[in-house]
């Protein structure tokens, strides 16, 4: 009877390393995903100044007579 319990708590304790392991492994991945988000909106937040930036080049450059598409062209370099 002794044997049986003992194979009983092996393998009890095994699915219970496993669970634990599938645990952690769930809670990694959580956390990588929320630090990818993150990191994703903290690129949309440096594109939102890019892009104001380049917008009031475009109307300074219009404002000096330009055309639109000769300003677009001034604040992309060309």
């Amino acid at each position: 009877m002794t044997n049986e319990n003992n194979k009983d708590k092996k393998q009890c304790g095994e699915k219970r390393k496993a669970m634990f392991a599938y645990g952690i492994i769930q809670l990694g991945s959580n956390v990588i995903s929320a630090v990818a988000l993150s990191a994703i909106a903290f690129s949309f937040c440096s594109l939102k100044k890019e892009s104001n930036i380049f917008n009031e080049c475009v109307e300074e450059v219009q404002l000096s007579g330009k055309t639109f598409s000769n300003a677009v062209r001034y604040c992309n370099g060309g």
